[in-house]
């Protein structure tokens, strides 16, 4: 699956950016909940562990999701649990080593395969760009902790993709019904393609740079910190809370929250 691929490259350019740091540095709070960089990386790695499960251990994931829910689902405590302490440049070597075993067993699987996971099953393709979606995510404020402007590639179309296909879902979150048809969303890919998504109609449409979409949909930035052209009701509505990952609904970023530092 080129997604396992796109995964790949984008775990490869998240350990590219950290490996030159010293161990404290790992410590550093970012401006996402307060999360320090080694928080970031032990969530990636225990959530690539637990994604490996579907293709190898059924059975496990149960045993992982039933103490979960004995944790009264703290995930911070979870991982930790999972982890055991494990930070800094040692937590970085195992979160990559992870990263790439992951990338190598999705690359060889059916697509279309149903995985089990925490409520309605998956498909493996699905999964795989789950996975890229929360390492270019949860990488984004490591790039603003560190002053970085990250260079994307087109590998974040999956991001686009999985963004279009949770318009319904941002809704379900907060208990609501969709208000119509999913808006046109026209964007500009880092190579300079476009790529579009729906039908032009009375729903709206969002233009602009597939990466600023991205971080509206993953919340890493607020809308009214990007660039992106946003006409009609239902689209300005859809973009003040998107949300492309499951959970309870997210309240996205205030404006000017989230930005990349100016580097040291």
């Amino acid at each position: 699956m080129q997604e396992a691929e796109d995964f790949r490259a984008e775990s490869r350019a998240l350990h590219a950016l950290l490996a030159p740091l010293e161990g404290e540095r790992f410590a550093a709070p970012t401006q996402f909940k307060g999360w320090t960089i080694n928080d970031v990386l032990q969530h990636l790695h225990v959530w690539n562990m637990m994604a490996g499960l579907q293709l190898s251990d059924e059975a496990e994931i149960d045993r992982q999701f039933a103490r979960l829910i004995e944790l009264e689902g703290k995930l911070r405590v979870f991982e930790n649990e999972r982890l055991d302490g494990l930070s800094g440049p040692d937590l970085l070597a195992a979160w990559i080593d992870g990263a790439e075993r992951l990338a190598d067993a999705f690359a060889g699987a059916d697509p279309k395969q149903r995985l089990k996971w925490v409520g309605p099953s998956m498909s493996a393709r699905s999964s795989i760009t789950a996975r890229l979606m929360e390492t270019w995510a949860h990488g984004q404020e490591i790039y603003d902790e560190l002053g970085v402007v990250r260079a994307n590639e087109d590998r974040i179309r999956g991001i686009v993709v999985l963004g279009v296909n949770t318009y319904r879902w941002t809704y379900m979150a907060h208990g609501q019904e969709a208000p119509g048809p999913m808006p046109q969303v026209v964007l500009t890919a880092p190579s300079g393609e476009v790529w579009s998504h729906g039908e032009a109609g009375d729903s709206g449409r969002i233009e602009g740079l597939a990466e600023e979409f991205c971080q509206v949909v993953t919340q890493t930035r607020n809308i009214e910190d990007t660039r992106l052209q946003v006409t009609g009701e239902i689209a300005r509505d859809w973009m003040a809370k998107a949300q492309c990952f499951a959970g309870p609904p997210a309240t996205p970023p205030k404006p000017g929250e989230r930005f990349t530092r100016t580097a040291a």
